[in-house]
């Protein structure tokens, strides 16, 4: 009898297994499967057997420009900034025990924005694309329209730093004051708070034109990386996703309470300062680069909870595919209903979440 029951014990649990593994190929062929079509869409039609034969180098100049140059860093941008989003979202909801923390409820992205509008107007980053012809200026923007930023490094730097001096605050308040988890989220609120005022004052004392590459930047846009920001997204997210692959079962401790995890010997205070400085790396990055794209770090790590339950050996991989496939079905729903491929990525993220956001805040949340 005992032995049966062990066997059956056995047997249910691989099928539990076999199950999440499944759900992950299934989600992982959506992602290829969306990919593929984000390729072939657009205003410039193409056919698979176009894009395959662009891929392998051996088709039309036009088809190739179209899909090395524009679609395909485009998609790889999308796919990697998901999985950023989802990854850091993930694990700041368990660091700080609460469903409404994400890199954009915390401040961090509006951290990252302020630095962005600080280096357009105060340090003079942004101006209009015809200037920045005259002076000999790479326009680093790829989208069309009549504002570019002159000095993209400089605007990445300062919205990275922006989004490190969010992270720190937080990360300053937590320790120094023993905050509770959801007076973490409210000092985030109120962090918010102050980036946008900084971000409007900085505006108050800008030309029309920088007022207007500020707007123009502050829209989250997958099309503006080129491949040196998409890489760096790519070894930071990599390392970042190790590094809490390795440590899932300490988020899993985690999730239990702090007592339960000191009580099986995580180092709590340990992996919550890293994992907070990681994952405000990778979200930074990401702003930095991409702009602001809200409610993501949000919304894949809920869905992966209802796909896979809270158990973070499966949650962790679902909830940054969710977000990999969110962020690229957007992008290409702004690209092909739209029509004009110019609606920034972050307005739909915001239609998603939002209502998220406020059906939590309704249902009221566990602690």
């Amino acid at each position: 009898m005992t032995s049966r029951k062990s066997t059956e014990i056995v047997s249910n649990y691989k099928t539990y297994i076999r199950r999440k593994a499944l759900l992950f190929g299934i989600l992982s062929l959506a992602l290829v499967a969306l990919a593929m079509y984000s390729m072939t869409a657009g205003i410039y039609k193409l056919s698979v057997d176009k894009v395959l034969a662009a891929l392998l180098g051996s088709d039309e100049p036009q088809a190739r420009i179209v899909i090395w140059n524009i679609r395909f860093p485009r998609i790889v941008s999308a796919v990697v900034a998901g999985w950023a989003l989802g990854l850091s979202g993930l694990v700041i909801q368990c660091l700080l025990r609460n469903p409404l923390g994400s890199p954009f409820t915390l401040g961090i992205s509006q951290g990252a924005a302020f630095g962005a509008a600080f280096a357009i107007v105060v340090l003079g980053a942004g101006g209009a694309a015809s200037s920045a012809a005259q002076t000999g200026i790479v326009q680093t923007v790829s989208s069309s329209g009549p504002m570019t930023i002159r000095n993209l490094y400089s605007v990445t730097f300062c919205a990275f730093m922006g989004g490190l001096i969010a992270t720190g605050t937080i990360l300053v308040l937590a320790r120094l004051k023993k905050m509770a988890p959801e007076a973490i989220i409210l000092a985030g609120v109120a962090l918010s708070s102050l980036f946008v005022s900084g971000t409007i004052l900085v505006q108050y004392f800008a030309t029309e034109v920088e007022i207007a590459s500020v707007v123009f930047w502050t829209f989250g846009d997958v099309g503006r990386s080129n491949w040196t920001e998409i890489l760096w997204m790519i070894v930071s997210t990599t390392l970042a996703t190790l590094y809490f692959t390795f440590k899932r079962w300490d988020l899993n401790a985690l999730s239990a309470g702090e007592e339960a995890a000191l009580a099986l010997g995580v180092e709590v205070e340990k992996i919550r300062l890293l994992g907070m400085f990681l994952t405000a790396l990778i979200a930074s990055l990401v702003t930095a680069f991409l702009g602001v794209i809200a409610f993501l770090g949000l919304l894949a790590p809920h869905i992966g909870r209802r796909l896979v339950g809270a158990d973070h050996r499966f949650l962790l991989p679902v909830s940054c595919l969710l977000g990999s496939l969110l962020l690229l079905l957007s992008d290409t729903i702004g690209r092909t209903v739209v029509g004009s491929g110019t609606l920034p990525v972050g307005v739909l993220t915001s239609f998603m979440g939002a209502p998220l956001f406020l059906y939590l805040l309704v249902k009221g949340y566990n602690k």
